[in-house]
C-alpha cells in the first residue's frame, strides 16, 4: 500500500472508531475528540495526549489551581493569529502548541478538572464556548482563563456574534450541553474550514464523523454526497442521498431528485 492509501486507511479507521464510540449516545468525550485528532492527522500521539492531560492534573486542587496550572504555568492560550488554522481543532495539536479555540481549550479544561476531580461543564454558548464550574455563579472563558460573570459572558457572546443590544440575551445559551453536541459544534468547525479551503479529503472525513451524530441536516448530507461525486464516486453518492430521504422524509424529494442527478452520471 502506497503512502496516500495507508493514510486513507488510518482516516478511514479514526471515522469508523468515532461512529462506534458515538452509536449509543452519550460517548467518551476525550475518546471522541482523539479520535477528530487521529483522523486529521493519522500519526497524532493519542497515547501521549492522555500521558500529558495526566500530567497537567497532578496536584491540581481546586479552580484557582486548575487555572494557574493551564493558564499561567503551562501558558495555553487562544491562537488570536491564526483563529481558523485547522490544528486549533485537534486536541493532540493543542496540547502540543499550548494554542487553540474555546472548543478545544475547553475541552483541554474538562479533562484536566475530571482528573482533578473537579465538577466543570461545557457550555455552547453561541460564538464563544464556555466551561461552567460547578456550584459557581461564574464561568469560565478557556480563550483567556479568566473567570466571566454573566455581564462578561453577554459581552463575550456580542463581541464573538456581532449581534448588538436591539437582540435580547437568552440565558439558556449558559447552560451545560452534552458531550454529542460538543462534537457537533467541533465538527461544524471544522466543516466551514474545509469547505472554505475546498479540502475536499478532509471535509469528506469531518461531514462521514457528523453523520453519526444527532441532528443531522438535508445540507451537510448534500454537501457529503457532493464530496463523493465530485470524486468521480456517483453511486456511493446517490445512495447516500437515497437512504437519508429516508431518514429526513421532509427533505425526502430534493434528496432523491439530487440522487437522480448523480445517477446520472453513470450512463
Amino acid at each position: 500500500m502506497d503512502d496516500d492509501g495507508a493514510r486513507r486507511a488510518a482516516v478511514d479507521d479514526a471515522v469508523d472508531r468515532f461512529l462506534a464510540l458515538v452509536r449509543d449516545g452519550e460517548p467518551d468525550l476525550l475518546a471522541a475528540v482523539l479520535e477528530i485528532a487521529r483522523a486529521a492527522d493519522p500519526a497524532a500521539d493519542v497515547a501521549g495526549a492522555r500521558a500529558e492531560l495526566d500530567r497537567l492534573a497532578a496536584g491540581v486542587t481546586d479552580l484557582d489551581g486548575l487555572v494557574r496550572r493551564l493558564y499561567v504555568e503551562e501558558g495555553f492560550h487562544g491562537n488570536r493569529d491564526d483563529y481558523y488554522d485547522p490544528a486549533n481543532s485537534s486536541l493532540t495539536e493543542v496540547l502540543a502548541r499550548r494554542t487553540g479555540i474555546p472548543i478545544t481549550l475547553a475541552v483541554v479544561c474538562l479533562e484536566v478538572g475530571r482528573r482533578a476531580g473537579i465538577e466543570l461543564e461545557p457550555v455552547g454558548m453561541p460564538g464563544h464556548f464556555l466551561v461552567h464550574p460547578v456550584t459557581s455563579l461564574q464561568h469560565l472563558d478557556p480563550f483567556t482563563g479568566e473567570m466571566l460573570d454573566r455581564e462578561q459572558c453577554i459581552r463575550r457572546f456580542r463581541e464573538s456574534t456581532g449581534l448588538g443590544p436591539d437582540v435580547p440575551f437568552d440565558d439558556t445559551v449558559l447552560e451545560p450541553i452534552g458531550t454529542e453536541a460538543v462534537l457537533v459544534r467541533m465538527l461544524t468547525n471544522l466543516r466551514g474550514i474545509h469547505r472554505a479551503r475546498g479540502d475536499l479529503a478532509e471535509l469528506g472525513w469531518v461531514l462521514r464523523m457528523r453523520m453519526g451524530l444527532p441532528g443531522v441536516s438535508a445540507v451537510e448530507v448534500a454537501e457529503l454526497a457532493e464530496v463523493r461525486g465530485r470524486r468521480a464516486a456517483f453511486r456511493e453518492a446517490a445512495d447516500l442521498l437515497e437512504e437519508w430521504a429516508e431518514v429526513l422524509p421532509r427533505d425526502a424529494e430534493p434528496l432523491r431528485r439530487h440522487a437522480r442527478r448523480w445517477r446520472a452520471h453513470l450512463n
